[in-house]
């Protein structure tokens, strides 16, 4: 593949664009290349897409990603306060009480009209709201509130340079809203903000969003610390400019989205980056839903996405959504989706977080590129374990389950002239009940260890490259079928052999490849029938012969470089006519 120009700038080609009409090459990838060509210009249409970044491609880093993205407006001394320099509140029931002369009660709505820190406790029916229009952050210390109201937000941040909500060490606050919303109201959500909001603190909240969200700020949104529980009738936390997690114990149960970044016109917002804390999000979206990037560099995510993998995928709930890409650089990450676990318009790069995902369609899902250079990734069940126009696997340890392709190399909407599936290390273990490892163009091997456990049916095969396999290094084992088998073409760099027997090896059956001076070169166990095997690692020599064992009995013969590279194998084509496989 020919490696394409840098990108001249760092910052997106920012498209209203159908994403069928994008079309992107994607090389280099082999060699470790990280450029990606700029995407061609589309017809306009009335909706907004997600934008592709030249500047990106499967192998960016989180930094990558987050240099390129809107800087958060949160300090870490946001948590700081003095009770002495607090503006004390006295929420009670349908009133309040407070003798600062920024703080003006009319029956039960206080609104707090100047920057500073004020200190709020008590019941209240009613609403609190904060309208400064004086230079300075408005802070607010929630110490044992329950602010329930029935006509919109329970705390509504109309104006603020920035905001802070502190959880008071050691408190429980609630929050409620409104049954609904009309359509033009700016604050839908029962903590709403049209400022930089940051909530942080040692104490807990329960946020309640009755007719909408359940905490929203239409700029950028940063959760430092906390225990945060949240049911909302839509989205459960938004920040349309940014979501940033930082730490915190966070649930959430929504209608909707559970975090959701939504900034459609601004090329360096619209982000969700999770940095720690532990979250779990059961909702009836998507989990994750960022109009550009998704990046998540430490804590633990648990998805329960439209009832999980077992209900119908028709729902479209998804786990983790990006416009551009997904980054899973650290932290544990575990997905149970109606539809795809990851589904990004771009790229996803697989780059050391643990991954669990279960799908009800597929594992990963990327339309230009996907990568996996670190961490570990298990498919516990899906239709198709990842797909992408272009796969590279470099490194870390993948294990996918699927029943059609486990990693499927086509062409998608957006359209790309990869279509390649390059493997250059790591361990990847497939069961597969359609094509193991399917590309429409060519497989290529350089290192690694991969385990493909392919489909009992001949109408699919272990491997399935239109272009053929090149190995040049690595240990490959491909079991399956006879009919569609394929094999390493007899010209690379490294030596294959495949074995057909004359009956299927039974699951379980421990298969051992010896050269003919008797030694073993490599063992497997079929985790179902199988009556092929592609075999080739280092020291396989072309126009020797090997032998199959199967627990201790020879039930094929065959000479390397005597393969099927055509992906239309059938009894003895690869090697000597075999011997019954006994029944276990």
């Amino acid at each position: 593949m020919t490696p394409l120009p840098e990108p001249t700038s760092r910052r997106r080609l920012w498209l209203v664009a159908a994403p069928t009409a994008l079309a992107l090459t994607l090389a280099g990838c082999a060699a470790g290349t990280q450029s990606a060509a700029p995407a061609t210009t589309p017809e306009a249409t009335s909706e907004a897409e997600p934008a592709v970044d030249t500047a990106l491609d499967g192998f960016s880093t989180a930094a990558d990603v987050l240099a390129g993205n809107q800087e958060a407006h949160d300090d870490p001394a946001d948590a700081e306060w003095s009770q002495a320099d607090a503006a004390a509140i006295d929420l009670d029931g349908s009133t309040a009480s407070s003798a600062s002369a920024d703080v003006d009660i009319a029956g039960s709505t206080v609104t707090i009209s100047a920057a500073g820190t004020y200190l709020l406790s008590g019941d209240l029916e009613g609403q609190v709201v904060v309208d400064s229009a004086r230079e300075g952050t408005v802070t607010l210390v929630l110490d044992g509130v329950n602010i329930a109201h029935t006509a919109g937000a329970a705390i509504d941040i109309v104006a603020a340079d920035e905001a802070v909500v502190v959880l008071a060490e050691g408190s429980t606050n609630t929050l409620s809203d409104a049954a609904s919303y009309a359509e033009d109201d700016e604050a839908d959500a029962a903590l709403a903000s049209a400022a930089d909001l940051t909530i942080t603190g040692t104490g807990a909240l329960s946020v309640t969003g009755n007719g909408n969200d359940a905490i929203a700020s239409r700029d950028g949104l940063v959760i430092q610390s906390g225990t945060i529980n949240v049911d909302a009738a839509d989205d459960g936390i938004r920040g349309k400019d940014y979501l940033i997690v930082r730490d915190g114990d966070i649930a959430v149960d929504a209608g909707g989205d559970g975090l959701k970044a939504d900034n459609e016109e601004d090329a360096d917002r619209g982000f969700i980056a999770i940095e720690g804390g532990t979250l779990a999000l059961t909702v009836g979206g998507d989990g994750v839903d960022a109009f550009t990037d998704v990046v998540q560099t430490g804590g633990t995510v648990d998805i329960t996405a439209g009832g999980g993998a077992t209900s119908d995928p028709d729902s479209g709930a998804k786990g983790i959504v990006a416009g551009t890409i997904a980054v899973l650089e650290a932290g544990t990450t575990r997905i149970d989706a109606a539809d795809d676990a990851v589904n990004t318009d771009a790229y996803v790069h697989f780059s050391g977080a643990d991954v669990e995902l279960s799908s009800g369609d597929d594992g990963a899902h990327a339309e230009l590129q996907l990568v996996v250079s670190e961490g570990e990734v298990a498919v516990a069940s899906s239709v198709e374990g990842l797909e992408a126009g272009q796969i590279t696997i470099e490194g870390g340890t993948i294990a996918l389950t699927a029943s059609d392709d486990a990693v499927n190399v086509s062409e998608p909407d957006a359209g790309t002239a990869a279509l390649t599936l390059v493997i250059t290390g790591g361990d990847l273990t497939v069961d597969a009940g359609g094509d193991g490892l399917d590309a429409n163009r060519a497989v290529e091997m350089g290192g690694g260890t991969v385990v493909v456990q392919g489909p009992t049916n001949d109408g699919n095969g272990a491997i399935d490259a239109d272009g053929g396999v090149t190995i040049s290094g690595g240990t490959l084992y491909a079991l399956g079928t006879a009919g569609m088998a394929q094999a390493p073409r007899a010209d690379s760099a490294q030596a294959s052999v495949q074995f057909t027997v004359r009956s299927r090896i039974p699951a379980g059956t421990t298969l051992t490849v010896v050269s003919a001076s008797g030694q073993k070169l490599g063992t497997v166990t079929a985790t179902k029938q199988a009556q092929s095997l592609v075999f080739s690692t280092a020291g396989l020599v072309n126009g020797e012969t090997y032998s199959l064992v199967a627990d201790g009995d020879t039930v094929a013969t065959a000479v390397a470089g005597e393969q099927s590279s055509a992906g239309m194998g059938g009894p003895g084509m690869g090697g000597g006519p075999g011997t019954p496989v006994p029944p276990r």
